[in-house]
């Protein structure tokens, strides 16, 4: 008789199912950002290559930007920015209402000393 997975996990400690379950939402919660990042692409009637202009990059660089599965955050601002909207970011906690982080997703390049001449000033 066969077996399935559900019922091999039925068969595991709860420590281990509970880290096979964890694992598994892990990975779903990847493939659906990358997803939604080539779907919202999409919806916008944005092309690889007119995404690629915009970034300054090469068609081929988008394509394995939607592929990835761990994206900096600035990149993600850049993207989403190119599409032309903005990025937000919510932390979320049981007992608390959600905290809208400012700054972490923006571009500070022009702050940050670029050179030895500004370290020294």
């Amino acid at each position: 008789m066969a077996t399935n997975v559900d019922d091999n996990i039925k068969k595991l400690r709860p420590l281990q199912r509970k880290k096979v379950e964890t694992r598994a939402a892990e990975l779903m919660a990847e493939e659906m950002t990358l997803r939604e990042l080539r779907e919202l692409r999409q919806a916008r009637k944005l092309t690889q290559v007119r995404m690629a202009k915009k970034l300054g990059i090469t068609q081929d660089s988008v394509s394995r930007l939607e592929q990835r599965s761990d994206l900096l955050l600035s990149t993600l601002r850049k993207t989403i920015e190119a599409m032309g909207g903005t990025l937000s970011l919510v932390a979320q906690f049981p007992d608390r209402e959600p905290v809208m982080l400012s700054g972490i997703a923006e571009d500070d390049s022009e702050s940050k000393p670029t050179g030895r001449r500004h370290a020294l000033a």
